[in-house]
């Protein structure tokens, strides 16, 4: 079926185009009637707008490009559950791609949503950060970038991060007020800037508390459920488990204790857990697991905010943006059961 144009409407009327670009466009100075019989005809003949001409005359897409690690993650998931329901409301559409923590497929993602002519993006880098420097080069160029959640403080661009050393440290200093004597840390990849923060965490609590060296260690581990079930495997096998251990996110903590679980210990009475990022599942598995929660739905809206700001004003100040959280206390790190979990 052949698209009805503008130029179709014009030679059906026998006006000009520009005359029915003015009626669609309610200029001033077209008469009534001469729009309405405009309106009608091109309704008649099955003739709309075209949204990529309108958006391209108006030098803009009104598309967002969202780039994240894993759409299976909970916690990117939320974001981009988030970022779409903030942009439509501000009248964009959200292209949401992720990376697969992959940093060359994320680097194509990037310019694949650039070469389609979005307004601005919004990236939650992979692991690594080789792509750090085209990144700030588009930045510094003006195009309108926020970083969300994995990237360096320091890094000299609009950013929207956690502040994962502090609540690192508190989760780290529950399990040792509560007692436990070998605490060990399930840390994610030490080249992603969230899990070196957690790191600093738990070895600031260490420090102050004067724990034992011998009696901690930072087992690097990875970021999925399997990843924790191995590294229990291999702990089980060296007969080297810990009294509690601190994971980097709360997938890794279900894994580490479905795995210690199957092999029939009991949390927290043999091994506790404390998590972190408070995904939904922290309170479907036994016990409840302890975990720091994020705000997800603040930063998420925070960074969308953000971005429109830029894409408004691309020369606007460079902004960093930390959120706090909460720690949350349950089952599978308390000691004493008679403890109530908050």
């Amino acid at each position: 079926m052949k698209h009805v144009t503008i130029k179709d409407v014009a030679r059906c009327l026998n006006v000009s185009v520009s005359t029915v670009s003015r009626a669609f466009n309610d200029k001033y100075d077209i008469r009534k009637d001469t729009k309405e019989m405009i309106l009608k005809t091109a309704h008649e003949m099955g003739y709309y707008p075209n949204p990529i001409a309108k958006k391209l005359s108006q030098n803009r897409s009104l598309n967002i490009g969202v780039v994240v690690p894993e759409i299976m993650n909970g916690y990117y998931s939320e974001v981009a559950i988030v970022l779409q329901e903030f942009f439509i409301s501000k009248g964009y559409q959200v292209l949401l791609m992720q990376s697969d923590e992959n940093e060359d497929q994320e680097l194509k993602n990037v310019k694949t949503l650039i070469n389609n002519m979005v307004d601005g993006l919004i990236i939650a880098p992979t692991i690594g950060y080789k792509n750090a420097s085209y990144y700030i080069e588009k930045h510094n160029e003006g195009y309108p970038i926020v970083f969300l959640n994995r990237i360096d403080e320091t890094l000299q661009a609009s950013k929207v991060i956690f502040n994962n050393v502090k609540w690192s440290f508190f989760a780290t200093e529950h399990l040792i007020r509560e007692k436990y004597k070998k605490i060990y840390h399930l840390s994610g990849y030490k080249n992603l800037c969230v899990s070196s923060e957690r790191i600093q965490g738990f070895k600031k609590a260490m420090n102050k508390h004067n724990f034992p060296k011998e009696n901690y260690k930072i087992i690097e581990t990875g970021l999925l459920a399997k990843e924790g079930m191995d590294a229990i495997e291999d702990l089980i096998f060296q007969q080297d488990l810990p009294d509690a251990f601190f994971c980097v996110n709360d997938m890794v903590a279900i894994g580490a204790m479905k795995k210690l679980k199957d092999n029939g210990y009991k949390i927290p009475e043999d091994v506790a857990f404390v998590g972190f990022t408070e995904t939904r599942i922290a309170k479907l598995v036994t016990p409840e697991l302890s975990s720091v929660k994020q705000p997800t739905y603040d930063m998420a809206k925070k960074s969308g905010e953000m971005l429109l700001s830029r894409i408004k004003n691309p020369n606007s100040e460079i902004e960093t943006v930390i959120f706090n959280g909460e720690f949350n206390i349950r089952k599978s790190s308390v000691r004493d059961s008679s403890i109530p979990a908050t």
